[in-house]
């Protein structure tokens, strides 16, 4: 899952919702050296990953995408799924999207020292363009997956995949909506675990 997606299933957990958004830029064990709340949501992180990266319904999406961006088809869905959650935000959350997302920036500003140096020196793009809002509209995803084909020096043809969203579109939000159902049973699994509870 992508940016969005991971922050909402922190709950109202502010340090988990930090680990769970700083989670990709943290290696190994590194973990260990932030606070005990962060911790746990960077752990909580690597099990929702593994449990979407092995989902049928997700493979399915992948299928879809596979033979034009190969490996990148799970990126593409990561990203395509946080569309499908932003437009339909207010089916998950009672707090509209634009207040949510803008508290959360507060956070991560409020607690910027914490953040690794990658997620610093991402964070004011993240806010100069709002990615978080943006996702809920085609021409937001147009603009995060140009984004994400730049970064790979125009190698992946990311910007292209909204070619496949629109064709495919009922398919891809009618898989986002099973799996999501799944992934928030899943998360709340897991936040009831021991290891949330040290």
């Amino acid at each position: 899952m992508n940016f969005l997606a991971h922050i909402y299933l922190s709950g109202n957990n502010d340090n988990l919702k930090i680990g769970n958004f700083i989670a990709d830029s943290i290696r190994g064990k590194q973990y260990l050296k932030y606070p005990l709340g962060i911790q746990k949501g960077i752990i909580l992180h690597r099990h929702i990953d593994t449990f979407t990266d092995s989902h049928l319904t997700v493979k399915l999406s992948k299928k879809r995408l596979y033979k034009n961006y190969g490996h990148y088809a799970s990126v593409i869905v990561d990203i395509l799924y946080d569309h499908f959650l932003a437009k339909n935000w207010l089916t998950y959350s009672d707090v509209p999207l634009d207040k949510y997302v803008n508290q959360f920036y507060g956070l991560l500003e409020d607690n910027f020292e914490v953040l690794p140096l990658p997620v610093q020196k991402m964070f004011p793009f993240m806010t100069q363009d709002n990615w978080l809002l943006s996702y809920a509209s085609i021409e937001g995803i147009t603009k995060v997956l140009e984004g994400m084909n730049r970064r790979t020096k125009n190698r992946s043809k990311m910007n292209l995949a909204v070619i496949e969203l629109k064709e495919f579109y009922l398919d891809f939000e009618k898989e986002f909506t099973s799996f999501f159902n799944e992934l928030i049973l899943f998360t709340q699994e897991e936040l009831h675990k021991p290891y949330m509870h040290k």
